[in-house]
């Protein structure tokens, strides 16, 4: 912002010359005399004063027009989010899809039904996602962090969550056939009416997993597993479940 201050009116020129020595100096201080009496007179200008004054006004309506559009441009955020995820519906690869998910979960946006099935989403952090009927069959999610998600009534199936985080996921009514669970961290999951037939569960780590009302286990493996409730394992094999290294 530019700061108004008045200036003393500069001397006349006859006076200024008297004092100039040496003489050759004479055309660079006829030069800045020149542009003194210039700044003098535009000093005097209000014009330029009411100028300032409707720059700094043009700022505030600038302000106030961001803040109001807001709303628009997180819309227009969420729409091109989906419309990424969406077009890549089916497809491997990533194709932006793993951006697409944590920006929309991070702004609080359910992401019930999606589809990612068959997409490459290693290291995907969906914590608190709001996942129900979600499909990531045969998607690549190693290595992922979906903890305290809602997986209800998913498709899981063929998918890959090895040495992933699913603590305290709900995966009730989830289809989990012949997915690849080893190693993943699945503490305080919910498995009611779950199907786990031909999961590979080798290494996870189950502590406090909610299991008695598992729907199928048949041909899952469960060699390994880690830190399971008491009659867990007994319960499994006699359900169908194998032990394989």
């Amino acid at each position: 912002m530019l700061t108004q201050r008045i200036r003393p009116r500069p001397a006349p020129w006859a006076e200024m010359r008297t004092r100039v020595r040496p003489r050759w100096l004479l055309p660079f201080v006829g030069f800045d005399w020149c542009w003194q009496w210039l700044a003098w007179a535009l000093a005097h200008w209000s014009f330029l004063e009411v100028l300032e004054y409707l720059g700094s006004f043009s700022v505030l309506v600038a302000v106030i027009f961001w803040f109001t559009e807001s709303g628009a441009r997180v819309q227009q955020r969420h729409d091109a989010a989906w419309q990424v995820i969406n077009t890549a519906q089916g497809k491997g690869g990533s194709g932006g899809r793993i951006e697409a998910l944590q920006a929309l979960n991070s702004d609080h946006i359910a992401l019930v039904g999606v589809d990612v099935s068959s997409a490459f989403l290693q290291g995907l952090r969906l914590r608190d996602a709001r996942l129900a009927r979600a499909n990531f069959s045969a998607a690549d999610v190693r290595d992922s962090n979906i903890r305290d998600a809602d997986l209800t009534w998913a498709n899981l199936h063929f998918a890959n969550f090895r040495n992933s985080t699913l603590e305290n996921v709900d995966l009730s009514n989830a289809d989990l056939s012949d997915a690849d669970l080893v190693g993943a961290d699945l503490r305080g999951c919910r498995l009611d009416s779950a199907n786990l037939e031909e999961a590979d569960l080798r290494g996870a780590n189950i502590t406090g997993i909610q299991w008695q009302h598992i729907g199928n286990v048949r041909g899952a493996n469960v060699a390994g597993i880690k830190n399971a409730p008491p009659g867990f394992v007994n319960w499994a094999l006699a359900q169908g479940a194998v032990e394989k290294p």
